[in-house]
C-alpha cells in the first residue's frame, strides 16, 4: 500500500491504482517517483506477467501532471523511467493494460498511451490540453499518438488540445475496446487473462520486436534486426512447452521462463 497508488497482486496480474482522487489522481513528483519504485518491482518480480493501471474513484483516470502542485512552487522533475514512472520506461517488456475510467487529461493519456491496450470506460475522455496552458505533451504523448492514429488525426487533436471521448478514441485507433462503466475493470481482467493464456516469452518477444521494430525505417530491417527477448524465447522452457501441448491436444502449462 503506497501513499500515492495501491497494488494487488493476483494470479499473475498487478493491478496498480493512481489515488489522488482530491486532485483527479494528478501526479507530482513524489507520486511519480512512487510509481517508478512499483513498476520497477514489477518488472522484476518474475510471478508477475501483466500490469493493469487504473484511477481510483469515478471521476478519472488521471488528470495529468499537478499543475497546482507546480504553481505552487513545489518542486518539479521526474524519474529517469518518465512520468507516472512508465513513460520513459522503454525496456519494460511485460504488457501493461491501462483501465481508463473518466477523465484522461495530458500526463493522464500518455501514461494511457504507454500502456500496450487501453480499455476505456464509456465516460473516458482524452486530451493532451497542454497548449491550452502554455506547455507541451513531452512525456511522449507528441509522438506516441501519431504513430498510433496518423499524424492528421494526431495534429487535430494536438493542435487545438480538444477531448475525445472513449468512442471517438476507439473509431481513431488508440482505444481497443470501450465498455460500461461499471464493466471497466472485468474488461481489463479479460484482456489480462487472455494475454495469460500466450506465453510470457513470446508475449515479450513479441513486444520487444514490435516496438524496436517500429523505430526502424522499414519492414526488412525490422524483420532482419535482432532482438534479445526472442532469442530468450528460443531457449525458454516455455518454447518446448508450446508445440508440446498443441501435440497433446491439453492446455499449456506455461512457466515464464
Amino acid at each position: 500500500m503506497g501513499q500515492y497508488c495501491t497494488t494487488e497482486a493476483s494470479d499473475h496480474i498487478l493491478t496498480i491504482t493512481l489515488s489522488r482522487p482530491e486532485v483527479m489522481n494528478a501526479l507530482h513528483p513524489p507520486a511519480n517517483a512512487e510509481l517508478a519504485e512499483v513498476f520497477d518491482e514489477f518488472a522484476a518480480t518474475d510471478d508477475l506477467w501483466v500490469a493493469i493501471v487504473t484511477g481510483a474513484g469515478d471521476r478519472a483516470f488521471s488528470a495529468g501532471n499537478d499543475l497546482k502542485y507546480q504553481a505552487s512552487g513545489g518542486e518539479m522533475g521526474q524519474p529517469a523511467t518518465g512520468f507516472a514512472g512508465l513513460t520513459a520506461r522503454y525496456d519494460l517488456l511485460k504488457p501493461v493494460i491501462a483501465a481508463v475510467n473518466g477523465v484522461a487529461m495530458g500526463g493522464g493519456f500518455e501514461i494511457a498511451l504507454a500502456c500496450d491496450v487501453i480499455i476505456a470506460a464509456e465516460s473516458a475522455v482524452f486530451a493532451l490540453p497542454e497548449p491550452r496552458v502554455g506547455l507541451a505533451a513531452l512525456a511522449g504523448g507528441l509522438h506516441r499518438l501519431p504513430r498510433a492514429i496518423g499524424v492528421k488525426r494526431a495534429m487535430g487533436m494536438i493542435l487545438t488540445g480538444r477531448r475525445v471521448p472513449a468512442s471517438e478514441g476507439q473509431e481513431l485507433g488508440f482505444v481497443n475496446e470501450v465498455v460500461p462503466d461499471g464493466e471497466l475493470m472485468d474488461a481489463a481482467d479479460r484482456w489480462a487473462r487472455m494475454m495469460l493464456e500466450c506465453s510470457p516469452m513470446s508475449i515479450r518477444a513479441s513486444k520487444q520486436a514490435v516496438y524496436e521494430g517500429l523505430e526502424l525505417a522499414g519492414v526488412r530491417a525490422a524483420s532482419e534486426a535482432r532482438y534479445p527477448a526472442v532469442r530468450d524465447m528460443a531457449q525458454s522452457e516455455d518454447f518446448v512447452e508450446g508445440p508440446k501441448a498443441f501435440a497433446e491436444k491439453r492446455p499449456p502449462q506455461w512457466k515464464g521462463r
